[in-house]
């Protein structure tokens, strides 16, 4: 048969890889799909598998007890067969900077076991770092059989990341926009652009297929934009760097901590010890997990001031002990509680204040102010955009370089508002 020769296929891959208008879309077309499809039948995986361990765990909380011996085994599992992908988002965003040997595709499962773990146990982490690295592998794996070069790669990792983002959090725009702006340095890759939207929205739409759904949040009132509503609105935004630029730092002098421990398996365990006597000292099991209650909640009564400075201490160490899991829903939780916390000094309603800091700690700690304001479009509508761009923004300037990607730190533009003063 012709489909067996291999001249036939060569053929068919030289001209998927021409220079040409018709070769670009059908290539990138059918590498959406396969991307797509995958990024979302896994999130459909992982977010099935993180709602049974997270309602396991609820309904024994004696659990955390075990986290110290549940850290151990994630660390002996990445000492042993993981060494080459425990940096994570890190590799993924170094591999698309500077191409060279292809994501191991054991990061994939060692990522999923290790968070589901993570939360089972109550770990206080997130889900996006998960789903990103899924993705991310998973595509990588394409670019040999379809003979992509190096720039094409790029774009297939950006592909990746999108519809990982998507997928698990239900945000297409936000996610298409996420794994193009996540990378930008000074310019857009405009042959990512196609890529990056169909690879999200296809995620998102395989994710609804399998029946998983994802959280809900409303803002009751949003009130007519005025000049003191902005001047609020700024103020808001630069508690929320504050926030940001809080957890980066102390998440990165932990991690600095930790590796002063020589064999890295006892490290998640000390951690685990760790937030196991904090969860006992506070008598609270609100700061584990991924804390979604309480980002409802958020939205409908004011938080105590003192909520997300826990999350921001709690998140800090699981993940620099070597934990896994990801860093964007604590920051959603750490914004949400520091947005309802601000109601009791500024005048806006507590539902919109939640939901400005939902987006805007997450755009100072990942310097992604574009793809915060469309989620929060997304999750929460239009009418609240002048107060969400105002917010984001000024959290994405006045945080400086400070970032969750150490891999892109040293490449984040040194003009920041406070940029210039060290902070």
């Amino acid at each position: 048969m012709t489909e067996n020769n291999p001249n036939f296929s060569n053929k068919i891959f030289r001209f998927l890889n021409q220079d040409t208008i018709l070769s670009y879309l059908l290539k990138w077309t059918i590498l959406s799909l396969l991307v797509g499809a995958a990024a979302g039948t896994l999130s459909a995986l992982f977010l099935s598998l993180l709602n049974l361990a997270t309602d396991f765990r609820t309904s024994h909380p004696q659990l955390i007890y075990l986290l110290p011996v549940a850290g151990f085994f994630i660390g002996l599992l990445y000492y042993h067969k993981g060494k080459t992908v425990e940096r994570g988002n890190n590799l993924i965003f170094d591999t698309i900077h500077n191409p060279k040997d292809i994501i191991p595709f054991k990061m994939m499962p060692l990522v999923l076991f290790g968070t589901i773990i993570t939360h089972l146990f109550g770990g206080s982490a997130g889900r996006e770092g998960t789903a990103l690295q899924m993705a991310a592998a998973t595509a990588d794996q394409l670019h040999k059989p379809f003979q992509l070069h190096a720039a094409d790669r790029k774009i297939l990792l950006i592909a990746g990341l999108s519809a990982g983002f998507a997928s698990v959090f239900g945000t297409p725009w936000a996610g298409a926009i996420f794994g193009i702006e996540v990378l930008l340095m000074g310019k857009i890759p405009h042959k990512a652009i196609l890529p990056a939207v169909l690879s999200a929205f296809i995620g998102t739409y395989v994710t609804g297929l399998w029946g998983v759904g994802h959280t809900h949040y409303h803002i009751d009132l949003v009130p007519p934009i005025s000049m003191m509503a902005v001047v609020y609105s700024i103020l808001a935004g630069l508690a929320f760097s504050i926030a940001a630029i809080s957890f980066v730092r102390i998440t990165d002098l932990f991690s600095l901590v930790f590796k002063k421990i020589k064999y890295a398996p006892i490290r998640p365990v000390i951690g685990g010890v760790v937030v196991l006597g904090i969860v006992l000292i506070l008598g609270s099991y609100k700061y584990i997990g991924l804390g979604i209650p309480v980002i409802v909640d958020a939205f409908q009564q004011a938080s105590q001031p003192q909520d997300f400075a826990f999350k921001i201490l709690l998140t800090a160490i699981t993940l620099a002990a070597g934990f896994k899991g990801g860093e964007v829903t604590p920051l959603f939780f750490i914004g949400a509680t520091l947005g309802s916390a601000l109601s009791i000094f500024l005048p806006l309603p507590l539902g919109l204040l939640a939901g400005m800091g939902f987006v805007a700690v997450f755009s100072g700690a990942a310097k992604t102010p574009i793809a915060c304001c469309i989620m929060a479009f997304e999750l929460f509508g239009i009418s609240c955009g002048w107060y969400v761009a105002i917010a984001c923004t000024v959290a994405f300037l006045a945080s400086g370089h400070h970032s969750i990607y150490n891999a892109r730190e040293n490449k984040l533009p040194k003009h920041m508002l406070f940029g210039s003063l060290g902070i």
